[in-house]
């Protein structure tokens, strides 16, 4: 390489044609800068581009990069905002996580890590399925025949269209928000969360947990119900001797098997969520075959009636458990003998034995109890047969001849209501098997386009799940003959068909199609559950919104929910525990319920709200709908259970309470933030139309804080009494000025509002804080007091710590922008509160025992100084203070008949006081009052001399200084021209020595002055009163908690503004705690009602 030639890697057309010199110089600097600062990168061509961060990104985005040669007249920009190219690349390589377990799945293999694949599930397997595979479940096969057979058909359709109606409705509201951008991990509860705030999204997220790990619960019964009922009847461990214990054997079955079902799946769960998701299709084959076995077993019976006989006693319905025959005697060898039935109903198997009287009465008969499609004769089953429990199923038509004692019936072999049966209950009973809606949502991260697929797959599946159930509800009642098929469909437990599942006996080729599928998918559906309520609970605790669940957010190295499963199967077990499945599906009906009642209401609250950001791309959607909807599941929950339901509301109630107070803070750009933001609109234009009335008025507050040099309150105690004074109600604003220009200030303003607000917090003051930079304190306060608020929630008085150093400052802006803000607050109508000694007034933890908070009313102010005693003594702080109220009477003044008013003024008032009238004499002025006076004169006159002086030096040394530049000038120019002769008559030192003689003089004539001056008359008069009212106020209250006392007003004339301090010092000195109160000229208490 030669030394004119660059290395081949700077081939670059940036390199070509430039000096080899500069080109090294230049990558040297770039690799120097880039090494400090990070600020490079390599591009493979040679080309160093700089970084741009994304917005609000963190380190790990580091490599979005832009030309910063082609881009320079936004490289300031590109600090804080990236290039659009970098904006489009990020968002094109957005993966989502899935929504199951997948990625668990992935770090439970060996294979080292795998790499990543786009989602490309499509609407009909991520969507479809798996929504019908959670909706067709347990209650479709075990409870939905009986369902039919108790409510009839007319009821029976009303409960699955009202059912089917509410997801139909929560389905288009679902698709709605499901389709206004992605849906992350955590489905519902993600969209409710975002969409009404952490409050509400935590709180459903919670009921939709519990509602998911009880439907594990309901699963797992119905599972054990299917095998020890149909399946393996001999496997159950407790056997009832008598009839009346086969409910409690059964229950006791229920809960042995259904807690070793439990810990079995929760094993599986732990081991490996990749073996649930593999035999996911298995479970949802084996429903798909039983429903298409049952409309085959239907069309079947229009051609060959299946063969089950109902045996009938009477018009009774009898167990066919026990015997083979349904007859009492039959004939063998030509010998009467007697059946199995015979001793169910006898002593003994003898044709003389005694026997039940209705049984003796009343012959046996066999009837079909599936007659098939051509049967007709539907009209008897139209209505529905509820009754209470133990009553026995019987036909009213059929004869039955001869009495007996019910209550002892039911211990015989008879079919019997086991539950009271009503409409309300079988409503809660067949929801859970219309829920299931969600499954697709929660999958949005495994979908090719989730905001196509999830408002198809999830409406498609609602429409094919209540048209399967309105055709079974249809069909069950049309195969019937008068009333046969009513008590067929009346046995929950196959009873009268000898302990068959009976919508297995409807099934095609054989009942255990049913039988076998059922349980496969009850055992499929409750490993779902058990696999979706703890990432559901560990999406919640990963939100930090539920402190007391952090705990539940962790899990093993693969993210593995381990705790959440534990507390899941805890929960679960209580379910089972229950052991009953018609008593436990209200119980997930009413968390599921709520769900949707808050999915609706989003979508409402969104939709009428009408953000920026509500822009769905599912567009048939209605607030109308939704707000339906929402009615629906409210009214579908007091109707499964009205109790249930108070309790769902009271526990997301109590999640909601304690999210607000001691959950984590979340900005989610809610709706409920956004409806709040629209009352508030809609109440400031309200309160701008016309004033508060005097009952409505109360004190808003803009306090002024001092921060010392750190931007620290100096006086934490004024917000604590800003706490004590308004007990949460009301305005507060908390406002600071600093002293510069803002884009100096900047991060000294923040971090002072940081302060103050965690001042507020630690005061427990709830209010806003408002720090305004201006370029003097005067200029700030002035800005506050005109400007803070908003409409009409401005603030209407100003609370103010007293400048209690005003005397030692040398710089008297202190107390002059005191003054100031008195006469501003004046002028602007406002009252003013000042407080002397803030720093000893009490704290919110204090509890101050007996005593009094004394009112000295010396003038008409509105009521102010009455009606802020009352306020305080709200407040536990003041609770046991008692309230004495002063006021000064005058030479021609009544004192007994003032005391009379004062009382009846305050009777009217509803405030409880104590009054006394204090009398003034028009003494003559002491001489402690005119010699405190004269004092007062001189010392003003002297800071205004020592002002002057100072004012006077500094003139003088700018005279000097222009003076010696100029004679400097001159001699230059002088020298310039030749040698001149020049005589000085002035010198610097004579100068210095004239001036201080002169100066001396002036101050031997003030001071002479200053002693020979006298006190002005009107000053004299004011400090008199200033005198003679704090000897009165200091011998009657120096004892109290804290004294009230009207604020005299600053002078007209400006000049004597540091005489009005000193009058006020008068006034309050030897008292401790102090409230000066200014009224802002308007009335602010009223005796009317």
């Amino acid at each position: 390489m030669t030394s004119d030639s660059l290395p081949e890697q700077l081939s670059h057309p940036f390199y070509l044609g430039r000096p080899k010199h500069a080109v090294y110089i230049y990558l040297y600097c770039t690799f120097m800068t880039c090494t400090k600062n990070d600020c490079c990168v390599s591009t493979g061509d040679g080309v160093p581009k700089e970084n741009s961060p994304f917005i609000n990104n963190t380190d790990n985005d580091k490599g979005n990069n832009y030309d910063g040669t082609n881009m320079a007249l936004f490289e300031e920009e590109m600090d804080s905002n990236p290039m659009v190219s970098s904006l489009l690349n990020k968002l094109a390589n957005y993966t989502n996580l899935t929504q199951g377990a997948q990625e668990h799945e992935e770090a439970d293999d060996d294979d080292g890590p795998k790499k990543k694949t786009s989602p490309q599930m499509g609407t009909f397997m991520g969507v479809y399925l798996p929504c019908l595979q959670n909706i067709l479940g347990v209650i479709l096969f075990l409870r939905l025949t009986w369902i039919v057979g108790t409510a009839g058909i007319l009821e029976s359709l009303a409960i699955v269209g009202l059912c089917c109606s509410c997801t139909m409705l929560t389905a288009i509201s679902m698709s709605a928000i499901a389709t206004n951008g992605v849906v992350p991990a955590g489905g519902s509860y993600y969209m409710i969360s975002r969409s009404l705030g952490p409050e509400f999204g935590g709180a459903v997220g919670l009921c939709f947990y519990l509602g998911t790990t009880f439907a594990g619960s309901m699963y797992i019964l119905g599972t054990i119900e299917i095998l020890l009922t149909y399946i393996v009847p001999k496997a159950a461990i407790f056997v009832a001797e008598k009839k009346e214990d086969e409910v409690d054997a059964l229950l006791n079955n229920m809960r042995v098997y259904g807690t070793c079902c439990l810990a079995l799946m929760a094993i599986v769960v732990f081991v490996g969520v990749k073996y649930v998701n593999k035999l996911a299709l298995v479970f949802l084959a084996c429903v798909i075959l039983s429903i298409l076995a049952i409309y085959a077993g239907v069309i079947k019976t229009i051609f060959e009636p299946p063969d089950f006989p109902l045996c009938m006693l009477g018009n009774r319905t009898l167990q066919n458990h026990n015997f083979d025959k349904c007859l009492k005697t039959e004939v063998i060898d030509n010998l009467t003998v007697t059946t199995d039935l015979w001793s169910l109903f006898c002593d003994g198997p003898e044709l003389n034995a005694t026997c039940n009287e209705y049984f003796v009465s009343n012959n046996v008969t066999l009837v079909q109890g599936i007659p098939g499609l051509t049967s007709g004769a539907i009209s008897a089953n139209m209505w529905s047969e509820y009754g209470p429990l133990g009553m026995l199923v019987e036909d009213k038509k059929l004869l039955s001849l001869g009495g007996s004692d019910p209550a002892q019936d039911i211990y015989l072999p008879y079919v019997v209501n086991d539950i009271t049966t009503f409409f309300t209950l079988l409503v809660g009973i067949y929801f859970p098997s219309v829920t299931g809606i969600m499954a697709g949502s929660n999958r949005s991260g495994d979908l090719r386009d989730a905001q196509k697929s999830i408002p198809i797959g999830t409406i498609l599946a609602i429409v094919t799940t209540s048209v399967i159930c309105i055709l079974l509800c249809g069909s069950d009642n049309r195969k019937c003959i008068e009333m046969v098929q009513r008590l067929f469909l009346f046995c929950r437990f196959g009873d009268s068909v000898k302990g068959n599942l009976v919508i297995g006996t409807l099934s095609w080729p054989s009942p255990w199609v049913i039988v076998i599928g059922s349980f496969f998918s009850c055992c499929g559906a409750g490993l779902q559950s058990l696999t979706g309520a703890p990432r559901l609970l560990q999406a919640i605790a990963r939100d930090g919104i539920v402190p007391f669940l952090q705990v539940f957010g962790h899990g093993k190295a693969n993210g593995e929910p381990t705790w959440a499963l534990l507390l899941t199967a805890g929960i679960c077990e209580i379910g089972i525990l229950i052991a009953s499945l018609d008593a436990v599906a209200p119980i997930l009906s009413m968390f599921f319920l709520m769900c949707y009642l808050f999915v609706n209401l989003a979508c409402a609250v969104q939709t009428l709200l009408r953000t920026p950001n509500w822009r769905p791309r599912f567009k048939y959607y209605h607030w109308a709908l939704s707000f339906l909807g929402m009615s629906l599941c409210l009214a579908l929950m007091f109707i499964s259970s009205w109790y249930y339901a108070i309790v769902a509301m009271a526990i997301a109630g109590c999640i909601y309470k304690y999210i607000e107070y001691r959950g984590a803070e979340k900005e989610w750009g809610d709706g409920i933030r956004g409806l709040s933001l629209n009352a508030a609109r809609y109440a400031l234009i309200r309160l701008e139309e016309a004033p508060p009335h005097t009952k409505n008025w109360r004190p808003q507050l803009l306090v002024l804080l001092n921060l010392d040099s750190d931007q620290s309150v100096k006086h934490p105690r004024l917000l604590s009494f800003t706490t004590q004074l308004k007990a949460g109600k009301g305005l507060t604003i908390v406002g600071n000025v600093l002293e510069g220009t803002y884009l100096t200030k900047e991060t000294e303003a923040k971090k002072a509002e940081q302060n103050i607000k965690a001042a507020m917090a630690a005061e427990k003051t709830k209010g806003f804080c408002h720090v305004v930079v201006s370029s003097n304190l005067r200029d700030g306060i002035s800005h506050l007091i005109q400007s803070a608020g908003l409409g009409g929630m401005k603030h209407n008085s100003v609370l103010m710590a007293w400048p209690g150093t005003w005397r030692q400052s040398n710089d008297q802006q202190s107390w002059k922008s005191f003054i100031e803000t008195v006469r501003e607050t004046t002028a602007a109508h406002q009252a003013l509160l000042v407080a002397k000694n803030v720093d000893s007034l009490p704290t919110n933890q204090d509890r101050l025992g007996e005593g009094t908070i004394d009112v000295w009313w010396v003038v008409h102010d509105g009521g102010m100084l009455m009606l802020l005693p009352f306020l305080l003594r709200q407040h536990k702080v003041w609770k046991k203070c008692k309230m004495r109220i002063f006021t000064v009477a005058q030479m021609d003044d009544n004192s007994i008949q003032m005391k009379k008013d004062l009382q009846m003024f305050l009777y009217h008032l509803r405030l409880n006081a104590e009054v006394e009238v204090v009398e003034m004499h028009d003494n003559d002025i002491s001489a402690f009052t005119y010699e405190k006076t004269l004092v007062m004169e001189q010392r003003s006159q002297m800071l205004k001399q020592m002002q002057l002086s100072k004012t006077e030096r500094e003139r003088e040394a700018q005279l000097i200084h222009d003076r010696n530049t100029a004679s400097h000038a001159a001699m230059n120019d002088k020298a310039e021209t030749g040698p001149e002769r020049v005589h000085m008559t002035w010198t610097k030192d004579k100068l210095f020595t004239e001036r201080t003689r002169n100066r001396e003089c002036n101050a031997n004539v003030a001071m002479r002055d200053l002693f020979n001056m006298k006190p002005n008359q009107s000053n004299v008069r004011r400090m008199h009163t200033a005198v003679k009212l704090n000897e009165v106020v200091v011998n009657k209250s120096q004892g109290a908690h804290l004294v009230l006392l009207n604020m005299p007003g600053p002078p007209r004339n400006r000049g004597g503004d540091e005489n009005y301090m000193e009058f006020l010092e008068v006034l309050l000195e030897g008292l401790n705690r102090v409230l000066l109160v200014r009224g802002g000229g308007r009335e602010v208490i009223t005796i009317y009602s």
